[in-house]
């Protein structure tokens, strides 16, 4: 498993990781970014995407 952490006073909304990474990262009704705190190993590279196309430099990965 990896661990993810978002910045949500740094997070702005604009769901690029959604398209990265959509099994971890979605937007609500409310276009809020919500997101797996831990996700499956499998989802490493797609999530590593999501945090090199994240604009305000978000989202990490917990090592």
């Amino acid at each position: 498993m990896i661990k993810i952490q978002v910045d949500m006073a740094l997070c702005q909304h604009y769901g690029q990781c959604v398209f990265e990474a959509p099994n971890v990262f979605h937007l609500n009704d409310d276009d809020k970014l919500e997101y797996l705190a831990e996700a499956d190993d499998s989802e490493r590279d797609n999530v590593e995407a999501a945090v090199d196309v994240c604009p305000m430099q978000a989202i990490r990965i917990v090592e």
